[in-house]
């Protein structure tokens, strides 16, 4: 799918495409994730980044290792961003088939250009391509940016985290 990135008057160099990821893929989602991986974390679990970095691998590795959607976002220079979702996680309440959006990063450089916007739109047409009647995912509370793209996208609070230190 190609898009032409335009906000604000500010447009990338080109168009990009939402493609489906590939093994060849991997190193760009481990070095975007890792480098992104400090916008998920609160500022309630302050927490040490190789830490962080590990668990964000073992999501990686996890994700692989089960049914799962790699959407890429490129330009014909470079990898702009990626989603990746789970597509045999159903909600642990309701027990309902859902995408679920393990992570999603964008190339700070390519921010608010609409990449992160198109992204979630081909992870909604996976999804429905897949029969799977909803696409959820998990936000930081802190993270202003991307609770915004959620809520222009369509996306509505279901539950929240609590969280208290002892």
């Amino acid at each position: 799918m190609a898009c032409s990135a335009a906000r604000g008057g500010r447009t990338l160099s080109e168009a990009f495409a939402i493609r489906d990821g590939a093994a060849d893929d991997l190193a760009f989602v481990l070095d975007l994730g890792r480098r992104t991986i400090g916008d998920s974390v609160s500022a309630v679990r302050v927490a040490p980044f190789e830490l962080v970095r590990l668990n964000y691998d073992r999501l990686v590795e996890y994700a692989r290792s089960q049914s799962h959607i790699l959407l890429v976002a490129e330009s014909t220079f470079e990898r702009l961003g990626f989603a990746l979702l789970l597509d045999s996680l159903p909600d642990e309440v309701t027990g309902i088939p859902q995408a679920f959006v393990a992570y999603m990063a964008v190339e700070p450089h390519a921010r608010r250009r609409g990449v992160a916007r198109s992204l979630l739109a081909a992870a909604e047409r996976s999804a429905r391509e897949r029969g799977l009647p909803f696409v959820a995912l998990m936000v930081t509370e802190d993270n202003v940016a991307a609770r915004a793209l959620y809520a222009q996208a369509g996306f509505v609070t279901e539950r929240r985290l609590l969280c208290k230190a002892t």
